[in-house]
């Protein structure tokens, strides 16, 4: 048996896995459609603020 320990190749994996395994879906829910809204209104700012050529 080894004793090094092995992560997850991104932090945001080890959360979600720490929310699934906690069994909190419903939080982890509420967390990813934040995100997604915020990413939408990120993407709407751009687009209306770009030039239409």
């Amino acid at each position: 048996m080894s004793n090094t320990i092995e992560h997850p190749p991104h932090p945001q994996d080890a959360a979600i896995a720490l929310f699934l395994q906690e069994d909190n879906a419903d939080r982890l829910t509420d967390i990813l459609v934040d995100a997604l809204d915020e990413a939408f209104r990120i993407l709407n700012d751009e687009l209306v603020s770009r030039p239409l050529h």
